[in-house]
């Protein structure tokens, strides 16, 4: 019974490591084979990448599952190459090829993978910064917990967000979804069984509520293409032609 019971605890702990990164891959591969990423939000690529490198600071000062920190490592270099594949084949209508970004300092609207590389990079370098600083204080390491948490619980939100604005759901994977939903149930599961810090719990119970608000968009939108956006140039050759006929 102790080793059946031990069996279930380590194949539920490489699930947790391994299956989240890999809900990505076929979102991955329905962009390279469409050529185009439209309907995927970019910014859950920046949701995930910032949450999990604070992730593995918050580890440094309170060591929870060993499982919980391999899965932070691989979901940062799956969330890296579903990034550099998203400007590959980033929509022709995006704000930066548009030059029509409002984010301040066009935040992760930029148009070289070598800028979001940059940017990560100073995020590091200033999380390290901190944590040597403030790293023995309990209260510190509380905070970037939740803010590690905080900010993944919200990873939905830009992609309930985008479908909105489309009333659609087309280019995203129902696969992604359902990955989503499987798990994140999961994972709240294994929090409150593993008795893994406050944190866990509370986000988890979070994002899985907006799972299931993208669910309810599936149901009421469907996936069908969203209407072109044409361009103002795009505009004006349509009237040209239309004066023509």
């Amino acid at each position: 019974m102790i080793i059946e019971t031990s069996w279930i605890s380590t194949a539920a702990s490489i699930g947790m490591a391994v299956g989240p990164p890999l809900v990505y891959a076929d979102q991955a591969y329905s962009i390279v084979k469409k050529k185009d990423s439209t309907g995927f939000s970019r910014d859950v690529c920046a949701i995930l990448l910032i949450a999990n490198i604070t992730r593995c600071f918050f580890w440094l000062g309170d060591r929870f599952e060993t499982a919980l920190l391999l899965q932070s490592v691989l979901m940062i270099l799956a969330q890296l190459a579903l990034l550099y594949i998203c400007i590959i084949y980033r929509p022709r209508i995006s704000p930066e090829t548009l030059g029509t970004s409002h984010r301040l300092y066009s935040f992760w609207q930029w148009s070289g993978y070598t800028q979001y590389i940059e940017f990560l990079a100073g995020l590091i370098l200033f999380q390290a910064i901190l944590f040597l600083i403030f790293g023995r204080s309990q209260v510190f390491i509380t905070i970037l917990g939740f803010v590690a948490l905080g900010l993944e619980s919200t990873l939905p939100i830009p992609q309930l967000i985008s479908n909105y604005k489309q009333r659609s759901l087309y280019g995203f994977r129902m696969s992604t979804l359902l990955g989503w939903l499987g798990g994140d149930s999961f994972k709240t599961a294994y929090f409150f069984l593993q008795a893994s810090p406050l944190q866990f719990k509370v986000c988890a119970v979070f994002q899985l509520s907006i799972d299931f608000g993208i669910l309810a968009q599936r149901i009421v939108y469907g996936n069908a293409p969203p209407p072109p956006i044409l361009t103002e140039e795009e505009d004006l050759e349509q009237a040209l032609a239309l004066a023509e006929e």
